[in-house]
């Protein structure tokens, strides 16, 4: 299986920074950081990743929120590790292709190939709001956008061909022009003439890897992801989204096994179940119900100020008319009604993973729990979100990994340096002039990446 750790601030649940094994004083320490990336590579994990937003999520006044932007983060660590790939989220809402593909490409020299772009459209007005805008753009008009942009980006990763540097010192020439070509793209969205100005990188082009999992998410993820992280509470859940959107990639011409399906899981570890519950019940113990209910009225697109907190949920709106994320909308909504949760159970509910699977246990409990999904067919590896860090990670690697790899379950050794090869993925070849899409170099099965 694959296995992605994401790294964020002092831990994953949101009462992670006020409880003692956390330092949220380091939340902008690059030290601390290059220490995270250093303890995934030690358990040999895929890949680290950061989130990001282009506004201050949440209350700072109730959680250690801000910190780095992650492209600027990623590239000191990739001068501080070896082989752990290196994921960044950018938005195709708030920025241009051009500078876009320019930063992935020098991350993916500066790193030797461990680059991968986690492409949101960003959900909140509050971000719309910091770009001169009053409202956010439409939902299927965020989607339409990324759709051009991310065609715009492959165009300039592959306006160089991956010989066009030919270095003949002798005839003056460094670089054969007919292999460096604009890409002259005129859209609805995008004017770029390109071509870029970074020469093809070592992958290729960096991985993409994708978020949403509402209706024009999956068909997104369908046309372009490589990659896909998605939050599913139950196996029977995660299975059904798996097999949708593996069954949207023939009509892009793709076969079901072009992209790595990576739920997130929130692991709370201990040497007994007992001690795991335990801390999962002072991690609870220690959230701000306001901070809770402000971040769950963003999630359902209502506010619920003033409401009981050991009341039911309000009547809400339909998905339809939510213009943030609709795909957490419906999880959230659905645990509320199915479960028949109060305000305060749902906020507990959401404080580990927001919405992620939360599993609590020993390292054999947690290395169960995964490999029922892996083996399930919901999952082909995971989105780790350690509880609080850095000891989560710590715990992760250093308990669950072994118990995964005397399973046959996860990697001994790294066998490959990109991070396309870690998650078993051809390199693309350059497309032509035009195009947007391109063949890629070498297949890999299911069986060959499945360890």
């Amino acid at each position: 299986m694959h296995l992605n750790a994401f790294l964020m601030n002092a831990g994953h649940h949101d009462a992670a920074w006020r409880h003692p094994l956390s330092t949220p004083e380091r939340v902008t320490d690059p030290a601390y950081f290059t220490e995270l990336a250093r303890t995934a590579e030690r358990g040999l994990l895929d890949s680290v990743f950061l989130a990001d937003g282009l506004a201050l999520w949440g209350t700072v006044r109730h959680n250690a929120l801000g910190g780095f932007e992650p492209l600027t983060l990623l590239s000191a660590l990739a001068t501080a590790t070896e082989r752990i790939g290196l994921i960044a989220t950018v938005s195709t809402t708030f920025t241009e292709p051009f500078s876009t593909a320019r930063a992935f490409a020098s991350l993916d020299h500066l790193s030797g190939g461990r680059a991968g772009w986690n492409i949101v459209t960003s959900g909140t007005v509050d971000e719309a709001r910091n770009f001169g805008r009053d409202e956010h753009l439409e939902h299927g008009l965020r989607y339409e956008r990324a759709q051009e942009f991310v065609d715009v980006a492959v165009k300039l990763w592959d306006s160089w061909q991956d010989d066009a540097i030919v270095l003949d010192r002798a005839a003056g020439i460094y670089a054969d022009t007919d292999k460096v070509r604009p890409v002259d793209h005129g859209g609805t969205h995008f004017r770029v003439r390109g071509p870029l100005n970074v020469p093809r990188s070592p992958q290729g082009r960096p991985l993409l890897v994708q978020a949403g999992s509402s209706e024009d998410g999956k068909e997104f993820a369908a046309r372009h992801a490589e990659a896909v992280f998605t939050a599913q509470q139950t196996l029977s859940d995660a299975q059904a989204f798996a097999k949708d959107l593996r069954s949207r990639l023939h009509r892009y011409g793709r076969a079901e096994d072009d992209v790595r399906i990576l739920p997130g899981v929130c692991p709370v570890i201990g040497s007994t179940e007992a001690e795991a519950r335990a801390l999962e019940q002072e991690l609870t113990d220690l959230q701000v119900p306001a901070y809770g209910l402000a971040q769950l009225s963003g999630m359902l697109g209502t506010d619920l100020t003033g409401l009981p907190l050991d009341g039911p949920l309000p009547e809400l709106p339909e998905e339809r008319d939510i213009n943030g994320n609709r795909s957490r909308f419906a999880l959230v909504a659905r645990l509320g009604r199915r479960e028949g949760l109060t305000l305060r159970q749902l906020i507990a509910r959401l404080g580990g993973g927001r919405g992620h699977h939360v599993v609590a246990g020993t390292a054999e409990q947690i290395a169960d729990r995964l490999e029922e999904w892996f083996t399930g067919g919901a999952a082909d590896g995971f989105t780790i979100m350690p509880p609080y860090l850095p000891g989560g990670l710590d715990h992760f690697v250093d308990q669950v990994v072994p118990v995964l790899q005397e399973r046959g379950l996860f990697r001994t050794e790294y066998t490959g340096r990109t991070l396309r090869e870690h998650y078993g993925l051809p390199r693309p070849t350059a497309t032509t002039p035009g195009s947007t899409t391109g063949s890629t170099t070498g297949s890999t099965s299911r069986e060959d990446h499945r360890s």
